[in-house]
């Protein structure tokens, strides 16, 4: 299963040179350009591990470029995406998000059906990335 979230799901996984164009998108906007990862890509989990500072007054996506690099040098089997943040009064969020690392195997989620009182049925997402045997999941 191949995770679906942000921009360019869909596409071909980015080469560098797909990433630092998108970078460099960003910051001729003004917006703020990060590197993130985490080995637990929850829909809900918006909050991924920092790879070092926000770039904000970084003028070159090269620099986008070349932390995503020592990112996947560190943590290559982890899910890395880079995000855009633009600091305008009134957004004040992110703009844009894209993944630009995989592990070798995804290990996808599953639905969890609750009954409820009544006919009311609720439905959870878990991811199989949280199953692994403790110890091993933050390793």
């Amino acid at each position: 299963m191949k995770l679906r979230q942000g921009q360019f799901s869909f596409l071909p996984d980015l080469s560098d040179d797909d990433i630092r164009v998108q970078a460099q998108y960003a910051i001729d906007n003004g917006w703020a350009v990060s590197v993130e990862y985490t080995d637990d890509p929850h829909p809900r989990n918006t909050y991924w591990e920092m790879w070092g500072h926000p770039m904000f007054d970084n003028p070159d996506a090269a620099a986008v470029v070349f932390e995503v690099n020592e990112c996947r040098k560190e943590h290559g089997g982890k899910y890395i995406r880079v995000i855009a943040f633009d600091a305008s009064p009134g957004w004040e969020s992110i703009r844009m998000s894209f993944i630009v690392n995989r592990p070798a195997t995804e290990p996808g989620f599953r639905l969890i059906r609750q009954e409820a009182e009544g006919r009311s049925v609720r439905y959870t997402i878990e991811s199989y990335a949280v199953r692994e045997p403790e110890g091993a999941r933050y390793a």
